[in-house]
């Protein structure tokens, strides 16, 4: 990046926990770009486990899931990730460190850094990476990591964040020798036998609610250990519940341990998940969030729903203004 001078220092990459394409991508980009254009600079990336469909990435065997010895870094780039706490065990390496730069494109971003460059607009961080990367230094390493994660925050560019600059952004990376089609089929639609059982077993069993406006899935612990699958192999059940005709929003919940779960959340037009995830703790972005909460299921799905059914009165509430003053409705985009 333009901020990184030529000097022997070394720097920390690290994202969010449970790392997705965006993140993933964002890292192994910096990574390659430092590595390739300041070569007296020292990166190292720290993830969490990376899934097998991302191996493609050129220098994946090279992360490091923690730090075996503390180090106090010269820099921590800490990408796709809205606070600190998401940082999991790069926590302490992250205060330890003594310059800190957050990028980031989540609107719920905490602005934890010393310096942060968040840009809720951007449709992922590879996009804000891309325009404040040297065109000419990038490389065909660089170009398909800052791809992947274009595919992957945009939903192969059909999610309402996609603009003019994400696709300029894409074309200008696959003029790189990026193998776009290759990365879009393994690292987004391709499916394991085993995902694909435990996909159908969330659309299964899932039920829609608020006039069919709402649709919600639950795996439970001993389902997901029948199975044999992990978190991992849950990524997708959201956006397909989301495809269903007439739902505005999607719930996918999974139990992590005893009366723990991760929430998922998608809307397509004017619920604002990233407000919901964020009253539980969480975050994410207007139509694509996450949090993790504790209680039953039951206890789950009600406190969610609650705060959609807020939103949805907010919305009728207007469109009923609107029928009897004739102004325009603002919803919440």
């Amino acid at each position: 990046m333009k901020q990184i001078t030529d000097s022997n220092y070394t720097v920390a990459i690290a994202g969010h926990v449970r790392p997705d394409g965006d993140c993933i991508g964002s890292c192994m980009a910096v990574y390659w770009y430092i590595k390739e254009n300041y070569p007296n600079i020292k990166p190292q990336v720290y993830l969490e486990e990376i899934l097998p469909e991302f191996s493609y990435l050129a220098g994946i065997e090279d992360v490091l899931h923690r730090e075996d010895t503390p180090i106090v870094y010269d820099l921590f780039l800490a990408l796709d990730c809205g606070d600190k706490e998401r940082l999991g065990e790069m926590k302490d390496c992250f205060e330890r460190a003594k310059r800190t730069i957050s990028v980031d494109h989540h609107i719920s971003n905490a602005n934890y850094a010393m310096e942060n460059l968040i840009v809720p607009d951007a449709a992922a961080t590879c996009e804000i990476l891309f325009y404040k990367m040297d065109y000419e230094k990038i490389s065909q390493k660089t170009a398909t990591a800052l791809y992947t994660g274009l595919v992957h925050d945009t939903g192969v560019f059909k999610y309402s964040n996609t603009t003019e600059k994400t696709m300029i952004a894409a074309g200008k990376l696959i003029s790189k020798g990026v193998a776009f089609s290759e990365i879009i089929d393994e690292s987004f639609f391709q499916r394991t036998y085993l995902q694909h059982q435990i996909l159908g077993r969330a659309l299964l069993e899932s039920i829609r609610f608020f006039d069919k406006k709402c649709i919600a899935a639950v795996l439970r612990k001993k389902e997901l250990d029948f199975y044999g699958v992990n978190s991992g192999d849950l990524s997708g059940i959201v956006s397909q519940l989301a495809l269903t005709k007439g739902v505005e929003c999607a719930i996918f919940i999974y139990e992590t341990s005893p009366h723990v779960f991760r929430v998922s959340l998608r809307s397509k037009s004017y619920v604002d998940v990233s407000a919901i995830a964020k009253h539980f703790g969480g975050g994410g972005h207007i139509r694509a969030a996450g949090c993790t909460m504790m209680g039953s299921e039951h206890d789950v799905i009600n406190n969610i729903s609650s705060q959609i059914e807020i939103q949805i009165e907010k919305l009728e509430a207007r469109k009923s203004r609107e029928e009897r003053t004739g102004e325009t409705v603002c919803t919440m985009e």
